[in-house]
């Protein structure tokens, strides 16, 4: 970590509330003030960036994009291939636990554009309908015609979208979440009682916890200065997210500091907004086969009858434990909804 981030970091001007330590506020100051320091004094950059490095990272020049991702290549030439697809405010270190458990199948983890690894995204446009067509003619590049994918969060919908607009190249679907915007176009009077009760609750969390939905949205540039120029902000407003998104302690504080500096170093936190700011048009129904992972504390999990609306759910696993980080929370669980996937496609 270079001299001028540690001089940031000694230099933050420590910001009270009188809720400070009332964790259902936001971070908790306390909480806050051990990261930083930890984050300034001791904590290692080098270490994370070597490990992130060694992965089998390649660049893909997909129409007018370059895309870079991890291709970790199975020993078997006609091995299974799945896209793993992240989401925010994370990125392909959501996967970093799950990718020595498919060792036997070709992998593919983009790192979506705008998004820390990623190449610099300099114009407006990038919507998840644009990403949907780069990683498309990537995996095109890479020699792959079939694939499984398997997301959440805004990976998850890159992944409905690519099963729809490409139907002879998506055998099978994995998700964790139905992608949200298919409840904007929902008829509750047209669902299952469980599923009109489900798009309530689902209203009620907008309404309470999609505040930094509405920011990231409509005020991208005011936003992206206040997180861009502080870490201090940074780490408050994506450390939030990872802790009360997950289930139970996920991350240990050298952990959490490596996917908050992975935004700082890349300088990806107001670009990671695009999937926020463009639009986004969602088939009203992909009848790609899926498998629906349910992990109880993730933010908003779906009923079956709710996701049958919009995929073709052949399988719903419901999971004892994890959250929204599923594929680091509990890797081998995810890993294994992922083979149900792969056999799904056959």
């Amino acid at each position: 970590m270079n001299d001028e981030m540690r001089e940031r970091l000694q230099r933050t001007r420590r910001v009270a509330t009188p809720w400070s330590d009332d964790g259902t506020r936001g971070i908790s100051g306390t909480h806050l003030d051990e990261l930083l320091e930890r984050w300034a004094n001791g904590y290692d950059w080098g270490e994370h960036e070597r490990r992130i490095g060694g992965f089998p990272w390649v660049t893909v020049r997909a129409g007018d994009a370059d895309l870079s991702v991890i291709h970790q290549r199975s020993a078997n030439p006609g091995a299974p291939v799945v896209v793993l697809l992240h989401g925010w405010p994370d990125s392909v270190l959501r996967f970093e636990r799950v990718l020595p458990l498919l060792a036997d199948m070709h992998v593919v983890v983009p790192a979506l554009p705008g998004f820390p690894f990623a190449a610099p995204l300099t114009i407006p446009g990038m919507s998840v309908n644009r990403i949907v067509e780069i990683v498309a003619d990537a995996l095109d590049k890479l020699g792959y015609s079939r694939y499984t994918v398997s997301g959440g969060d805004v990976g998850g919908t890159v992944a409905e979208i690519l099963a729809g607009e490409h139907p002879d190249r998506v055998a099978a679907l994995h998700l964790t979440n139905v992608a949200p915007q298919h409840a904007f176009t929902a008829d509750p009077a047209k669902l299952a009682p469980d599923a009109a009760a489900y798009l309530r609750r689902a209203a009620q969390w907008f309404r309470t916890e999609g505040g930094y939905i509405a920011e990231q949205s409509t005020r991208p540039n005011t936003l992206a200065v206040a997180l861009g120029d502080s870490p201090a902000g940074l780490a408050a407003w994506i450390v939030e997210k990872l802790e009360s998104w997950s289930d139970g302690p996920a991350f240990t504080p050298d952990e959490l500091l490596t996917w908050v500096t992975a935004y700082w170093v890349t300088g990806t936190i107001g670009t990671s907004f695009a999937t926020y700011v463009e639009p986004v048009t969602i088939p009203d129904r992909i009848d790609t086969p899926t498998v629906l992972s349910v992990f109880p504390h993730d933010i908003k999990p779906e009923p079956r009858s709710y996701a049958e609306a919009f995929l073709n759910i052949s399988d719903y696993v419901k999971h004892p434990t994890g959250g929204h980080f599923a594929a680091w929370e509990q890797p081998e669980a995810y890993a294994d909804d992922v083979r149900r996937a792969v056999k799904l496609g056959g």
